[in-house]
């Protein structure tokens, strides 16, 4: 092609290979062939400022001169981006990818064409090349110098610090002073300068590829991220602006949005003249005409905004570029304009498919070279022979980082601990970001039969593979846009946005398995750590607070700075908090580096290390569990905490929200509420470790008296704070609960206790029915899962159990596993899934009656005739729904769905199953944290992680010092089992979890850890009946 075919790109100027592929092409396809014919020269200015100079023949179509652009760049993610230039009338418009160029440009040599970004994703994690992500970054620098991008001063001192960060490195008070004299980033800078300082100090050690992370994920979340406005007016002549977005179209006055029409809701749009119409869908509950009409200065101007609305519905709506139309015969009518190039689903499948090489990129204000993968496919990344040891002081040793955009700079020979690869983020931000996304069960099952294939000896060097995401069953909700399929779950790269909600019982989440492998096949190097159980018994100590102390953290840390920054909370509630909670974390800090110390001499890796001394830990927990007892006064607060705080929350939207939203955040990967209750919960965790000590020690052991008499204060401690922590874990789950539901008033009341939530197939008219059942001990409530905003469950109906019977009736409707209960104004037909869980059922519900029949009288009217228990204003209906009006924003942060949906409920509908309140107590008990390492069904090598259990679920990080989890994995329906012999595990200690067609086998250090992972684990996946339960537990108030 001339001179085209001869231009060095930046790509072989830094040694790589030239790419062959074209970025906006399906796999496999070829270039479009170029009309021959004289070429022109257009002017292309980089994000980066600088100009480069690119010849295309001039009958070429635009598409050329974009995949130019991107080859240049070897950008495989090029689709995001769009070439705009000033036409004749100096409007700036976006270059048309099938029109000639020259039609476009009619004065190339004096026109200079803009390539930015074009589509701004719901999510950068959806962003998979280092190289898309820094371009973006670019864009976001641009914006805030050019006074686009506008938000408070605090945030875009933040953006800037993370700029500054990715430009210059660590924090150093006077280059920083040096760079911001040079280099004004907005306008008025002077006056930031301090607070830009503040922010870049709590970035030490942050990548440049993690400083672009931070950077989108905060720009994200502002308003005007991604917003170009258009000056238009409403019919009353009233001045607005209107813009589009990924959502749908946006209504602005000046910089504030005032409207928002997702793209569930938009008909039709069209243009006639200056006027720009949008024709909405009908609904009754809406108070808009059925056409919206907003007049622009020109029919130019108009056209132009609608073209751009026609291309972001098409690429972010639509799996796949829409056809053209067939040229009328005799004469057209309206315009013939259509959306050319791929789908954003296809650009991620695409990438997700390709098979790029590695290429080096430079950035331009920064002295550090990126390395970068071109690969999305799994299949391509490194296997690495790194060797595995046990052992505290190696959580993260011989591990290869596979998070998209990091830099790591770790051989998979080292030992010693990295950084952990979550992005750090100063805890004085209130908000933390996860640069990891995390791939489906399929992808990453795919990926290991493709490495079984694929396995060979790689050079080690630091690799970014493009991990793909996740949905659904996660409390990392990776987007905050989008909808039924992404608000309340992760969005997957491989799906539309349009693509429904998968169910949680196809969709565990787990991290890329191409990342932090061990061989498998090589022999792992031993170290020589102790092996007796009293060992692993303090190593389960110390692991298990390190979780602790994390808990903590998220009230004392993140939930204290994000309500410092937010005037909804009053100061004796934030008094009550915070100083009860605070001394507990400065004690456990202290705590657990006893605990730690203690174990480095066990294990001889101090110098101090005395053979026998130190290989105890009772003195230790007796020493802190005395210290402990001073603590007391700030437990028996927890009720008090517990109670305000709902209080609080019930009497202020205010509150409520900030509550919600903070639930929201990747740190907080429980109810908020249920880490106010980890201290009473940590006291269980001590008695049952000592008692587990003294039972391993004879009485002749140094360390058994001194375990003897740490169990015997702890005993106590516990004793004197039971009953309240039983009231308190039923006051917070029926909050919880509260939730939810809606449709419900008066969920909490004095005397109300909840006893079991669960699936049930409701026989009626229409056949069986799937309902989600809640029992009490008063009332029995049974709601339907609606396609609501908030992903909640609707009341239905609710029998009161004062003079309620219940029957087996599975002769008489010819339904197995069937129940009729018989209320004294209703009856109802239900039908369990198994004889197992009707006997549960059965049982509870018996016993309900008999609580019922004993108290006063007949329980208080439930359902609510007013609006339903939900205070957000923007609830809708089910034809309403659309993953547009799930992500509508209301403030000046896109916030995620009000509310998650990978709840304990959530996941009990999804696998047709049930829990008690005996199981959620049993739950509490069975705790546990460690490293495993993790195995799929088709996969060679084991990889390492850690692990926490809790509330029924698997929580995976890449080290303990992560803030936050990358995945999770409910257990309610999996099986536990050991392998067989067929199955060819060749290992020790190895345990396998297994629901429908997902097998996991995850791999124990110890048989004693080995066993307690299976005690716990066991408790999640089998729950227990009520009547064994209680035969070895203390009675639980009902």
């Amino acid at each position: 092609m001339g001179e085209t075919e001869q231009r060095p790109t930046a790509g072989s100027r830094l040694g790589a290979q030239e790419n062959a592929g074209i970025s906006t092409l399906e796999h496999g396809q070829k270039p479009p062939v170029t009309p021959p014919g004289k070429l022109i020269s257009i002017k292309i200015q980089m994000l980066d400022d600088t100009q480069e100079t690119f010849d295309v023949p001039q009958r070429a179509p635009g598409k050329v001169l974009h995949d130019a652009v991107c080859n240049h760049l070897n950008l495989v993610e090029g689709d995001y981006f769009g070439l705009e230039f000033p036409d004749h009338k100096k409007m700036m418009v976006w270059l048309d990818l099938l029109k000639p160029v020259i039609k476009q440009i009619r004065r190339p040599k004096h026109v200079v064409v803009k390539f930015v970004v074009k589509f701004f994703p719901p999510d950068h994690a959806q962003l998979q090349e280092e190289l898309t992500r820094y371009l973006f970054a670019l864009q976001v620098k641009q914006d805030l110098a050019q006074g686009r991008l506008t938000c408070n001063d605090t945030s875009t001192a933040l953006l800037i610090s993370h700029i500054v960060q990715s430009e210059i490195g660590d924090f150093d008070e006077t280059i920083d002073r040096e760079h911001l004299a040079k280099n004004k980033y907005i306008p008025q800078q002077e006056a930031l300068e301090d607070k830009i300082m503040e922010f870049h100090r709590n970035h030490m050690g942050q990548t440049p590829a993690e400083s672009d992370f931070q950077l989108l994920e905060i720009a994200r979340r502002l308003e005007m991220y991604g917003i170009r406005l258009h000056p238009a007016k409403d019919r009353e002549g009233t001045k607005i602006n209107l813009a589009v977005a990924n959502t749908g179209i946006l209504v602005f006055q000046g910089h504030t949005k005032i409207n928002a029409f997702n793209w569930a809701k938009v008909r039709k749009l069209s243009f006639k003249r200056k006027r720009f119409l949008i024709k909405l869908r009908p609904d009754v509950n809406s108070s808009f005409q059925d056409t919206l009409e907003f007049l622009m200065a020109s029919r130019d101007f108009c056209k132009s905004f609608w073209k751009i609305c026609v291309e972001h519905h098409a690429f972010f709506r639509l799996f796949e570029e829409p056809k053209p139309k067939p040229k009328p015969v005799l004469f057209s009518r309206g315009s013939s304009f259509r959306f050319s190039g791929r789908t954003q689903k296809q650009v991620l499948d695409y990438v997700k498919e390709g098979g790029h090489k590695k290429v080096q990129f430079e950035r331009k204000h920064s002295k550090i070279h990126s390395i970068r993968s071109l690969t999305a496919q799994p299949s391509e990344q490194h296997t690495e022979s790194s060797s595995f040891a046990y052992g505290d002081n190696n959580d993260a040793a011989a591990v290869q980082s596979c998070r998209q955009g990091k830099e790591l700079k770790v051989s998979t020979e080292d030992t010693g601990q990295h950084k952990s690869p979550s992005l750090k983020k100063s805890p004085k931000e209130g908000r933390k970001v996860d640069g990891a996304v995390v791939s489906t069960v399929e992808e990453e099952e795919e990926a290991a039969k493709d490495r079984m294939q694929q396995n060979r000896p790689q050079s080690q060097q630091p690799s970014t593979g493009s991990l793909t995401g996740s949905p659904h069953l996660s409390e990392l909700s990776i987007n905050s846009q989008g909808g039924p399929s992404v608000a309340n779950m992760s969005l997957s790269p491989n799906l539309s946005p349009d693509a429904k909600q998968s169910s949680p019982l196809i969709s565990p989440l787990l991290n890329d398995p191409s990342c932090i492998r061990t061989d498998d096949e090589e022999e792992v190097k031993k170290k020589r750590f102790p092996t007796e159980k009293a060992y692993y018994i303090a190593k389960e100590v110390a692991t298990t607070e390190r979780t602790y102390l994390k808990d903590l953290e998220v009230i004392t840390t993140w939930f204290q700075s994000a309500v410092s920054k937010e005037d909804c909370m009053p100061e004796t509630l934030k008094n009550l908090i915070f100083s009860n909670f605070e001394p507990l974390h400065k004690f456990h800090t202290g705590f657990l580096k006893e605990i730690e110390q203690r174990l480095a001499l066990w294990e001889g890796r101090s110098n101090a290390h005395i053979k026998g001394d130190y290989q105890r830990i009772g003195d230790v927990m007796l020493k802190n569990i005395q210290s402990m007892k001073q603590l007391t006064i700030h437990l028996w607060k927890h009720n008090e905490i517990l109670m305000e705080l709902e209080n609080g929350i019930k009497n202020s939207r205010k509150l409520e929200n900030f509550c919600r939203d903070f639930e929201l955040q990747k740190v907080c990967y429980l109810p908020l509420n249920t880490f106010l209750l980890r201290p009473l919960h940590r006291l269980m965790h001590y008695k049952q470790i000592m008692e587990r000590l003294c039972k391993h020690y004879p009485p002749s052991h140094i360390d058994f008296r001194d375990s003897r008499a740490a169990l015997a204060e702890i005993s106590e401690m516990v004793a004197q704070l039971h009953s309240d922590m039983i009231k308190m874990e039923n006051f917070q789950k029926l909050h919880e609960l509260k939730k939810d539901l809606i449709g419900i008033d008066n969920l909490v009341i004095p005397g109300r206790e909840f006893i079991r939530l669960g699936s049930l197939s409701k026989l009626s008219g229409k056949g069986l029915q799937q309902r989600m059942f809640f029992l009490f001990n008063d009332i029995l409530l049974y709601t339907s899962r609606g396609l609501t905003a908030s992903n909640q469950f609707k009341v239905h109906g609710h029998l009161p159990l004062y003079g309620m019977t219940i029957e087996e009736s599975e002769e008489e409707w010819g339904v197995p596993h069937c129940l009729t209960l018989r209320g004294q104004h209703q009856s109802i037909v239900v039908a369990a899934s198994t004889r197992a869980e009707m006997d549960k059922w059965t049982e509870d519900v018996q016993m309900a009656i008999d609580l019922a029949e004993k108290s006063t009288g007949p329980a208080p009217e439930l359902l609510a005739s007013s609006p339903p228990d939900n205070k957000s204003p923007d609830e809708t209906t089910v034809d309403q729904e659309s993953e547009d009006d799930l992500s509508a924003s209301r403030t000046s942060l896109e916030r995620q769905s009000p509310h998650r949906g990978n709840t304990t409920v959530h996941v009990c509908w999804h696998r047709n199953t049930s829990v008690s309140m005996i199981d959620f107590s049993i739950a509490v008990e069975n705790q546990l944290s460690g490293n495993l390492l993790r195995k799929f069904k088709n996969s060679n090598g084991w990889q390492k992680l850690w692990v926490v259990f809790t509330n029924f679920c698997m929580f995976f990080y890449k080290s303990h010092q992560d803030n936050h989890p990358l995945a999770s994995l409910p257990l309610l329906g999996y099986s536990l089992t050991i392998p067989s012999e067929s199955e060819n595990i060749h290992k020790d200690y190895v345990f396998k979890l297994h629901f429908k067609s997902h097998v996991y086998y995850f791999r124990a250090e110890s048989e004693y850890t080995f066993e307690r992972w299976m005690e716990v684990i066991r408790s999640a996946t089998s729950s227990a009946s009520r009547t064994r339960a209680l035969s070895h537990k203390e009675p639980h108030a009902y």
